[in-house]
């Protein structure tokens, strides 16, 4: 398996791990230092500071009554060496525990770096557009072209 393969199967885990509600499976690709700019408050996460860890994203799973959709598409992989970036667009869906429906596009975009032989995320942004209009609410209705 080559590098590129690697970080798609990574992506791939994580992505099952989140749709199985599975915790210390949606944990492991992340490196012991890392930082997450996440959808959700605050601004930023980093590790041993105020990151999700397994009971963040334990409470997050528990809102969601049965198993979450999670889909990426247009996933684009760089590698340098030790170091690599991907970004891809990710669709979030599921029923809530108090009723309400998740259906959202959002991007992401993943730093990567080799440690100890295999890569590990070190770095999580994801966001959603704007309407730069007098509402400024999150363009959270759009959709891959």
């Amino acid at each position: 398996m080559n590098e590129k393969q690697n970080i798609e199967l990574l992506k791939e885990k994580l992505a099952s791990a989140l749709r199985n509600k599975d915790v210390s499976s949606a944990i492991a690709p992340f490196a012991d230092q890392s930082v997450m700019f996440l959808l959700p408050p605050p601004l930023r996460f980093k590790t041993g500071q105020n990151a999700p860890g397994g009971s963040g994203i334990g409470q997050w799973f528990s809102t969601f009554e049965g198993p979450i959709g999670v889909e990426y598409q247009e996933l684009e992989i760089t590698i340098s060496g030790e170091v690599a970036f991907c970004h891809s667009l990710e669709h979030l869906s599921g029923k809530r525990t108090d009723g309400t429906t998740t259906e959202m596009w959002f991007r992401e975009t993943l730093g990567l770096r080799k440690l100890n032989g295999e890569w590990k995320i070190t770095h999580q942004h994801q966001s959603v557009p704007m309407y730069m209009d007098e509402s400024q609410k999150a363009a959270i209705d759009l959709k891959p072209e």
